[in-house]
């Protein structure tokens, strides 16, 4: 029984993770397995450095194949139609002014499994704060730099 909490993704994003998967069990174990046997060739394996960064490596791709199971075993798809579009949403794109560094940014707003760039979690303090907001609100935050303070200028998706 799993006590995860659901993770909330987009069908897009559920299928990244499928496609992960695929790749970590198929063509990276094999490769994982070429490289170990590589390293073992090597010679005395308490001193064998590339057989034992091969070992970590595959010990870091095992980790990886049960975390995206896990995640997938316990997802919730949402799409973008569960949110009005004059709110914060999945997928909803976010400009805010940022009142300490009097500049504006504009957030995507995404599951926890899609982050980078200007993308954010929707579970992150920011992403979180800001969900469910719309134009013309300011958010307070407190994030591990201290307290942040955005206004809300437009949301589009």
């Amino acid at each position: 029984m799993s006590s995860m909490k659901p993770k909330k993704m987009t069908v897009k994003g559920v299928k990244l993770l499928e496609e992960e998967l695929e790749y970590l069990k198929g063509p990276k174990r094999r490769e994982m397995a070429e490289r170990i046997e590589v390293a073992r060739s090597f010679g005395d394996l308490s001193e064998n450095s590339e057989y034992e960064d091969a070992k970590n490596e595959q010990s870091h791709v095992e980790g990886r194949i049960l975390e995206i199971e896990a995640i997938l075993r316990n997802v919730e798809i949402i799409s973008e139609e569960d949110f009005p579009s004059d709110v914060v949403g999945m997928y909803s794109y976010v400009k805010v002014y940022d009142q300490e560094f009097d500049e504006e940014i504009t957030y995507k707003m995404v599951g926890s499994e899609e982050t980078g760039d200007n993308n954010i979690s929707m579970e992150s303090p920011v992403g979180a704060a800001l969900m469910g907001k719309k134009v013309g609100e300011t958010v307070e935050v407190i994030t591990p730099g201290g307290k942040v303070i955005f206004k809300i200028l437009e949301i589009t998706r």
